[in-house]
């Protein structure tokens, strides 16, 4: 099927990059885990810069829930700008990224490789440099990716990390769910926009609010609406949007709502009802299913929250695989 913009095709690319992944990377990750299970950290290291970085806070809820490990973001000027090092020698060490080839992720992944840690690199150019660097190189097998906006790259850091945590944890009802999510993502694919031309239009602030999982996918929901729409968007975990920046309301700000079908969603839900009793326009993103697997629900989101915001930019007249003042890759020191 033909695509009106490269954004809309390579989003729409993500069931078979899940499916390449199960089929390509499946002896990968499970020498990764039995190479985890020996190194027995005490801590998670997460590498990544923009959307790769949103992807490292997924991880985050992912691991600690899962696996018991605490995990931390690096701040990488920390050591390209700074010249520290840290003491990494306990650490397992993510670095999740599109092209691998920033200078500042590079230099971070070498000082944590020098340091000890075991060092995974979830990259989808296998050309880049963290293949002969990193431990366990993972590729991402996401394919070429044109468009400025990520979609699909996002999307396979999210399924790659659940793969790698469901085979470490031996999580047999996750690796069902993530076979079976291909077909659920074409589902997903077919059915009609949630977030509409119409709804975004008149748009010109909002908050994206989600708990725990939610929250993780906000981050990279607020990313888009701004480099995409062009909408001034932060993330805030609804929990914590009530100490403080509910103040924001005043102003007319809109609510995005990401409701994930979680242990967090009741908590989440009773905070919905809190800013629209005080007035706020919340437009709730794709509803999933309470029998889908709760880790894998946010993905179909994503999914579909990607095509609404192409469908939407083209109808309002704009480029999304252009966005003004943006390039595909950046590198920074």
């Amino acid at each position: 099927m033909a695509h009106a913009t490269k954004m809309a095709a390579e989003a729409s690319q993500t069931p078979d990059v899940f499916r390449t992944q199960l089929r390509d990377n499946a002896a990968q990750i499970t020498a990764l885990a039995a190479a985890i299970k020996q190194k027995d950290p005490e801590f998670v290291y997460m590498i990544g810069r923009g959307t790769s970085d949103h992807a490292g806070v997924f991880g985050k809820y992912l691991i600690e829930t899962e696996l018991g490990l605490p995990v931390a973001a690096a701040a990488p000027s920390v050591n390209s700008v700074f010249g520290k090092s840290l003491r990494l020698q306990k650490a397992l060490v993510f670095v999740i990224s599109q092209s691998g080839r920033s200078p500042d992720i590079l230099a971070q992944a070498k000082m944590a490789k020098e340091k000890g840690a075991l060092v995974v690199a979830l990259v989808n150019d296998e050309s880049s440099p963290l293949a002969d660097l990193a431990d366990f190189f993972v590729p991402l097998k996401a394919g070429p990716e044109v468009a400025v906006a990520a979609t699909k790259s996002y999307l396979a850091s999210l399924y790659a990390l659940l793969t790698i945590v469901a085979t470490c944890s031996d999580n047999q009802a996750l690796h069902e769910a993530l076979s079976a999510l291909p077909d659920r993502l074409d589902d997903t694919i077919a059915q009609a926009p949630v977030l509409t031309a119409e709804i975004l239009q008149p748009m010109e602030r909002c908050v994206v609010l989600g708990r725990a999982f939610g929250y993780a996918v906000s981050r990279e929901i607020a990313l888009k609406m701004k480099e995409v729409l062009g909408v001034q968007a932060e993330a805030f975990s609804s929990a914590e949007f009530l100490h403080g920046p509910v103040a924001l309301l005043n102003r007319g700000v809109a609510i995005i709502d990401v409701h994930v079908p979680d242990a967090s969603a009741s908590f989440h839900s009773g905070q919905i009802e809190e800013v629209k009793r005080r007035g706020a326009p919340v437009f709730p993103l794709l509803k999933v299913d309470d029998e889908v697997h709760p880790l894998v629900a946010p993905l179909l989101i994503m999914q579909r929250f990607y095509l609404d915001i192409e469908i939407a930019a083209r109808t309002l007249n704009m480029d999304p695989d252009n966005p003004v003042g943006l390039k595909k890759v950046t590198e920074t020191v």
